[in-house]
C-alpha cells in the first residue's frame, strides 16, 4: 500500500534506521529531528502517517498531537507513539491526546509494519468518502449534519460467554457504550433484522497465541465479509506477547487489537475511539446515499451523471497536486449502439444499458467512480492507480463486456455487446498543468483513436506532454 510516512525523533540512528524498514515496505518517508521542523514539514506537505518518538519529551508529543487534532487539515492524519511507557496512566495520557497507537520500544516490525497498513486503510477509506463529501458540497449541496454523540452499540464476542460477561459489564461502565456479550456463532449468523453494532470486540484473552490462531484469524475475516458486520469496528482483545498473532489480526481487517494486560480504562478509551471512527464513517456514507442521488444520478442506470462526475475529476486532480499519486480516467463508449437501437427498440436499449453498468460495476474497486455522461457513454475514475493498474482494469472491462451477450426479453435473440475505451492517466507532472477539461479531452481523445482502430479496442494517453 503506497504511503507517505513522517518520522519525527531526535536520535538520528534511530531516524535512519526505522527509514530503511520503511522504504524497503514502499513507502515514502521523510524525517524530522524536532517538532519545530516536522510543524513546517507537516504544513507544506501532510503525510498519510506519522511515527512520533515520545522518549525526549512525552508532554511536548502529547501537546504536538493535540495541535494537530485541533486542525481541520491535520486532523485526520493517524500518529503512532514510539516509546517506553512504563505506567498505564503513560499510555492512557497518550490516547487522551489524539494518538491513534503506541508502541512500547523496542518495536517489533511485524507489529509496526500491520499497524501502519491497517491505519492507511481507514485512512484511505476516510479520505475517499470525504472527497465525495466534498464533491457534493462543490455542486452547492448542504453540508452533512454534525455528528450525534451517541453512546455507541457494542458486541463482545466470547469462547465463554459467562467468564466474559463480567468483564463486558465493567467496559461498558467504563465506555458508557451498551454492550451484550454472545458467542461466535451466533456473531457470524444474526438473528432476524438486527441492527448491526458499532464495534464487535472480540475477546480472545483466555486464548492461545499458537493452539486458537486460525480460529480467531477464520473470525475476523468471516465478520470484515459479512454484509451484516463489514463496516462494524473491530477490537480484538488478545493476551500478552503475540506479536505475530496482533500483526496477521489487524492485516486481516480488525482495527485494533490490543493486549489483555493493559488497564480497562484504556481498553474503554480505544473502545470510544473506534465507536466514533465507525459513527463518523457512517455519517460520511449516509452523505453520499442522502437525497442528493436525484440531482446527480442517471435515472436510468443509477449511477453517477455528468454532473457529479466532473467535480469529481476536479478533486482528483487536486489530490494528485498534492499528493503525487496518480490517477486514471477512463471514457467507455457502447460500440454500434445506434444499430441496437434500431434494430430492437429503445426500450431493448436501455435495458442493455442498465446490463453493462452492472458489469462495469461488478468489476471495480468500492473506491472508484462509474458515471453515465451521455447516451452510451460512461467515465470511470479510476484514484491511485498506476499505468499498469489502469491498463489492466480498462482491459478487464472490456472482456467483461464481450465475454457474453445480453438476454433481452423484447429482443429475439441474445445481443452481443463490445466496449471501446479511451484512458488518460493523471500524474502529478500532467496535473500541475492539466485542467478538469483537458484531462477529460484527453480521455476521449484516446476513445476516438479506439473506435478508428477497429472498436472493441483500448487506446491509452498516458502524459499530456
Amino acid at each position: 500500500m503506497a504511503g507517505c510516512i513522517l518520522i519525527i525523533d531526535s536520535v538520528a540512528t534511530n531516524r535512519i534506521v526505522l527509514k530503511v524498514k520503511l522504504q524497503a515496505a514502499h513507502y515514502r518517508v521523510f524525517t524530522c529531528a524536532a517538532l519545530v521542523e516536522a510543524r513546517t514539514q507537516i504544513a507544506d506537505a501532510p503525510p498519510d502517517l506519522i511515527l512520533l518518538d515520545m522518549t525526549a519529551d512525552g508532554q511536548e508529543a502529547r501537546e504536538f498531537v493535540r495541535t494537530l487534532r485541533a486542525n481541520f487539515q491535520t486532523s485526520e492524519i493517524p500518529v503512532i507513539g514510539l516509546g517506553h511507557f512504563d505506567r498505564p496512566e503513560d499510555r492512557l495520557a497518550a490516547f487522551q491526546a489524539g494518538m491513534a497507537d503506541i508502541l512500547p520500544k523496542p518495536v517489533s516490525d511485524i507489529r509496526l509494519l500491520a499497524r501502519i497498513r491497517s491505519l492507511l486503510r481507514v485512512s484511505d477509506a476516510n479520505a475517499e468518502l470525504r472527497l465525495r463529501d466534498d464533491t457534493s458540497r462543490a455542486l452547492g449541496f448542504a453540508e452533512a449534519a454534525p455528528i450525534f454523540e451517541d453512546p455507541g452499540r457494542i458486541v463482545m464476542v466470547s469462547d465463554a460467554v459467562a467468564t466474559s460477561l463480567p468483564f463486558a459489564n465493567r467496559l461498558s461502565d467504563a465506555s458508557g457504550c451498551d454492550i451484550r456479550t454472545i458467542d461466535a456463532e451466533t456473531a457470524l449468523v444474526p438473528k432476524g433484522v438486527e441492527t448491526p453494532p458499532d464495534l464487535i470486540v472480540i475477546d480472545a484473552s483466555a486464548s492461545s497465541c499458537d493452539a486458537d490462531q486460525a480460529r480467531i484469524f477464520r473470525l475476523i475475516a468471516d465478520l470484515r465479509g459479512r454484509s451484516e458486520s463489514r463496516h462494524c469496528s473491530q477490537l480484538v482483545i488478545l493476551p500478552e506477547d503475540c506479536p505475530e498473532t496482533d500483526a496477521m489480526a489487524l492485516d486481516l481487517g480488525a482495527n485494533d487489537v490490543v493486549p489483555a494486560t493493559v488497564s480497562l480504562a484504556e481498553i474503554a478509551l480505544r473502545a470510544r475511539a473506534l465507536v466514533r471512527q465507525k459513527h463518523r464513517l457512517d455519517q460520511l456514507r449516509d452523505t453520499v446515499q442522502s437525497g442528493l442521488k436525484a440531482a446527480i444520478t442517471d435515472p436510468l442506470t443509477g449511477i453517477y451523471n455528468r454532473r457529479y462526475a466532473i467535480p469529481h475529476v476536479g478533486g482528483l486532480l487536486q489530490r494528485a497536486r498534492n499528493t503525487g499519486r496518480d490517477f486514471a480516467i477512463l471514457a467507455l463508449d457502447i460500440d454500434h449502439f445506434k444499430r441496437i437501437n434500431d434494430t430492437w427498440g429503445h426500450a431493448v436499449g436501455d435495458k442493455i444499458l442498465i446490463g453493462v453498468t452492472q458489469r462495469i460495476k461488478d468489476n471495480l474497486r468500492a473506491g472508484d467512480l462509474v458515471a453515465r455522461v451521455g447516451g452510451e457513454e460512461f467515465l470511470v475514475a479510476l484514484p491511485e492507480v498506476t499505468f499498469e493498474q489502469a491498463k489492466g482494469a480498462a482491459e478487464r472491462l472490456r472482456r467483461t463486456i464481450q465475454a457474453g451477450p445480453f438476454f433481452v426479453d423484447k429482443a429475439a435473440t441474445p445481443i452481443s455487446v463490445t466496449l471501446s475505451i479511451g484512458v488518460a492517466i493523471g500524474t502529478q507532472t500532467a496535473c500541475l498543468a492539466e485542467t478538469v477539461d483537458q484531462i477529460l479531452e484527453r480521455a476521449d481523445a484516446a476513445l476516438y483513436i479506439a473506435k478508428a482502430a477497429g472498436r472493441n479496442t483500448i487506446e491509452i494517453s498516458q502524459s499530456a506532454a
